[in-house]
């Protein structure tokens, strides 16, 4: 009975398709390409697969959004528009049906996160190594150097060990945060070599650095269900959240700062600043009465030792020193005025804020392959045949709560079937 497969008669020697990076989009690109049928090499510089993404969501891997795709793109601050086709190709509900049909169980949590049922990023790892065996996608460890191409064709790649023939190639070596996991901006290189243009890069999704000298006196306070708005220099709201802080000894850490950098994009031409609402469920009123029954049932003390009902100890120093109320003042001796001027200070503790951490402390990267030069239903170059982009390498990126993993899952897929289409082509 003859054969179905369009790819067996291809030489041993040359595979139809060479993915660059072993973290999540060139994992699902491997074995979405190999279940077609293609001859796939998955190519990863590190001992084992995945190293990002077993750090994700503090080890627990917020893996993508359970949100209708026209919400999803509400949240894309760069790349949006490019991403339609992605996202529609391979949704957050594919996303989903796809793990799970894996075996991994998963749950949906505040802000339609969807994380594994067992909270533990590894399973997601474990599921798509076990898809790329099952596949059968070849896994060699090993540093790519560079992509071989003949009349703007890609014809191999160029690792540590030689020259690797193929038909065609996926970059999915994701930008340059957290080096350590060896994301080290090798595909960008890989790219410019062939006229692509390289956005700035910079981190997203980063701690801030702000007033080291009043957080640092904090370091290690998390603040937890408070509210954190964030503005540029001419007073516009850029950012309005509720959630959990963590002050550090550079400045801001925690969802909330995170969150927050990725819509502070100009360092360096704006200056920012967060006004902290320590108590959001309170309303001006409300708090204020009950920070009168403090006072009255702290009457006698100094001021310094009336606010442990209300603050963690570490941020008392702070807000008394903000309040212009000296500490060793009587609580029964403080006016109206210096009591709404607290209420005041609670509800909108001013922060200004230095800058961002650097790239490499930063969860994503922003910026990388120019859009422009990539076409958005196949994620193929319009430069050179054959060569293919998923994950953070390109230029789009979007805020916390999966969607950024999302992103890698669509462009991994959709770059998949399009190398999948090409090399058929080749045949």
């Amino acid at each position: 009975m003859e054969s179905t497969n369009k790819f067996e008669s291809k030489p041993r020697d040359t595979y139809d398709l060479i993915v660059i990076g072993g973290g999540a989009a060139g994992m699902l690109a491997a074995g979405k390409a190999a279940e077609s049928g293609a001859a796939v090499l998955l190519l990863e510089r590190n001992d084992r697969l995945g190293r990002k993404l077993r750090i994700t969501g503090k080890g627990r891997c917020n893996l993508t959004n359970n949100s209708p795709v026209s919400e999803i793109f509400d949240n894309i601050p760069t790349g949006g528009r490019f991403l339609h086709s992605a996202l529609n190709g391979f949704s957050p509900r594919e996303t989903m049906n796809f793990f799970e049909s894996l075996g991994v169980p998963l749950k949906t949590e505040r802000g339609n996160r969807v994380f594994p049922c067992s909270d533990n990023a590894t399973d997601i790892v474990d599921a798509l190594r076990g898809y790329l065996v099952k596949a059968g996608v070849t896994i060699r460890h090993g540093r790519a150097i560079g992509i071989s191409a003949q009349r703007d064709r890609v014809t191999g790649v160029l690792a540590s060990g030689g020259e690797i023939r193929c038909l065609s190639a996926i970059l999915a070596t994701g930008g340059i945060s957290y080096p350590a996991t060896g994301s080290t901006g090798d595909g960008y290189k890989m790219a410019a070599d062939f006229g692509h243009t390289i956005t700035p890069l910079r981190g997203s999704l980063v701690p801030l650095m702000a007033e080291p000298e009043v957080c640092g006196r904090m370091q290690g306070l998390t603040l937890k269900n408070i509210q954190l708005a964030a503005y540029d220099a001419g007073g516009k709201l850029v950012f309005k959240e509720f959630g959990e802080l963590l002050f550090t000894h550079f400045g801001l850490s925690g969802p909330l700062a995170l969150s927050a950098s990725a819509h502070m994009r100009r360092f360096g031409v704006d200056k920012y600043h967060v006004l902290l609402d320590l108590k959001p469920a309170l309303d001006e009123k409300k708090l204020d009465l009950r920070v009168l029954r403090d006072f009255m049932k702290y009457s006698n003390r100094d001021f310094a030792n009336a606010l442990g009902d209300l603050l963690n100890r570490l941020m008392i120093p702070l807000i008394i020193e903000k309040s212009g109320i000296p500490p060793g003042a009587k609580v029964h001796s403080i006016s109206r005025e210096q009591r709404l001027k607290l209420v005041m200070l609670l509800k909108a503790l001013r922060i200004d804020i230095d800058g961002a951490m650097p790239v490499e402390e930063a969860i994503i990267t922003s910026g990388g392959v120019d859009l422009r030069g990539i076409n958005p239903k196949t994620m193929e170059s319009k430069l050179v045949r054959g060569l293919f982009f998923a994950g953070e390498i390109i230029d789009a990126d979007a805020y916390t709560g999966g969607f950024n993993l999302q992103i890698a899952w669509s462009t991994a897929y959709a770059a998949a079937q399009g190398a999948v289409a090409y090399a058929m082509q080749g045949q």
